[in-house]
Formats: structure tokens, C-alpha cells, sequence
């Protein structure tokens, strides 16, 4: 069975790609940064079984909660490094109206936040015999596209699309395969209840899509449907 470590387990894409692989009988690390996040992923113990749960609280903009973290999963394997902790950012994301100080929080969780997880964890990494670093990514981060607006955000994906690059670049010696993932338009809190694709059926795709994932295609941006797509 493979063991995966999810960032921002609670809701949404996280949550859903926690109950699938749980429900295929695997080992999951589900995280949460408070309360209601845990109460969210302690109602998963009781409707799947298959599998087995562990919930962790960390933030990962906190160096103390990623250490704690750390040392709670000493010496075991992880299989894959799921990061799907992310936040859009607030309204206030054009030329004309600009927050900086969350334009900031949006790279602190969204950019630095994937390389502090994969740094921490790059020893439990080294123990799976097929280690994968996947990070949750976006379109709206490629450059390859004309568009405009929500600069904190697209300027994020954007950011963590090259860190994801450089990672599979540093760690190709290790064997371990690192990719950005859109996971499509999705209906969930933050896609909108007008989004085309179910949680369930990216989350579905994300994880044949993982599954499939060899070094050949490391260092490479995917869509949920195995597309490549271009940076």
C-alpha cells in the first residue's frame, strides 16, 4: 500500500483525495491547522476504513509545526508528498488595488510553503522505493497564457511551478519525481459551485495520474488528466 502525506487535508481537493486514498485501503497524513480542520478529518475515520489515518496539525508557513511534524514521522516512509495547502488571496489583486502584505501570505503558503514540506520530509522521501513530490498547482500560473487580474495568486502558481522545477532538478540523483499538477477548474470553495469538473473526478484523476508518474516525467507540468501543459 503507498503512504501519502496531504498538506491542507481538511476540505475540498484535500479532503477528497484523503478520502479516495483511504477508501483504496492506503496509508494517509492528513494535516490540519485547527479545530474544525481536525473534527473535519476525524468524521473520515468513521465513514472509511479501509485505510489508515493519521492527522497532524501544521501550517505550513510555521517552521515549528513543519519540525514537529517532522520528528512525530521519523523514520517513515512517505511514498508521496502531496502539496495541496493553498490560498487564493483576497480581492484586492489588480493594478488599480493591491494588499501587499497578502499578496506576501499568498507566496509564504502558496510558493515557500510546498519547499518547506519537501525539504523536511526529503528523508522520509529517500526510504519509498518510489518516491513523488506532486504540488497542486494552477494554470493560471503559466505564462505560456494571456490573462490578467488576481496578480498574488496567478504570480504564486507561477512561482511555485519554477520551485517545483528546480526541486525535480536537485533531487533527480534521489529518484525522486517532482511535478506541478493543475488539478482543473474545480468545484469547491474555491473554484465556485459553477466550476465544471467534481471534486471527485480530479481528485480521481490526480491520483491515476500519480500513480503513473516515473522519473521520465518529473520536472514537467501536468494536468489532472495526465495533459501535459506547457509552462
Amino acid at each position: 500500500m503507498t503512504t501519502v502525506f496531504i498538506s491542507g487535508a481538511t476540505r475540498g481537493i484535500g479532503w477528497e483525495l484523503s478520502t479516495q486514498y483511504l477508501r483504496s485501503g492506503h496509508t494517509v497524513f492528513a494535516t490540519f491547522r485547527d479545530q474544525t480542520g481536525l473534527d473535519s478529518l476525524n468524521t473520515l475515520v468513521n465513514s472509511t476504513t479501509n485505510g489508515s489515518l493519521t492527522t497532524l496539525q501544521l501550517d505550513v508557513t510555521s517552521d515549528s509545526e513543519v519540525k514537529a511534524a517532522r520528528t512525530k514521522l521519523e523514520g517513515v516512509t512517505i511514498d508521496v508528498l502531496i502539496n495541496n495547502a493553498g490560498i487564493m488571496g483576497g480581492n484586492a489583486q489588480s493594478v488599480d488595488n493591491m494588499d501587499y502584505e497578502d499578496w506576501l501570505e499568498v507566496l509564504q503558503v502558496n510558493v515557500i510553503g510546498p519547499f518547506r514540506l519537501a525539504k523536511a520530509f526529503k528523508e522520509n522521501l529517500h526510504l519509498s522505493n518510489s518516491p513523488r513530490i506532486v504540488t497542486l498547482s494552477s494554470i493560471m500560473g503559466s505564462l505560456n497564457r494571456d490573462s490578467s487580474g488576481h496578480y498574488a495568486y496567478r504570480s504564486s502558481k507561477a512561482a511555485v511551478n519554477k520551485v517545483m522545477k528546480l526541486l525535480s532538478e536537485d533531487l533527480r540523483d534521489d529518484g525522486i519525481v517532482v511535478c506541478p499538477i493543475h488539478p482543473g477548474w474545480v468545484q469547491t470553495d474555491m473554484g465556485g459551485a459553477g466550476a465544471p469538473i467534481p471534486v471527485d473526478k480530479s481528485a480521481k484523476g490526480i491520483i491515476s495520474l500519480i500513480e503513473s508518474l516515473t522519473p521520465e516525467h518529473s520536472g514537467r507540468f501536468w494536468e489532472w488528466d495526465g495533459t501535459e501543459l506547457p509552462w
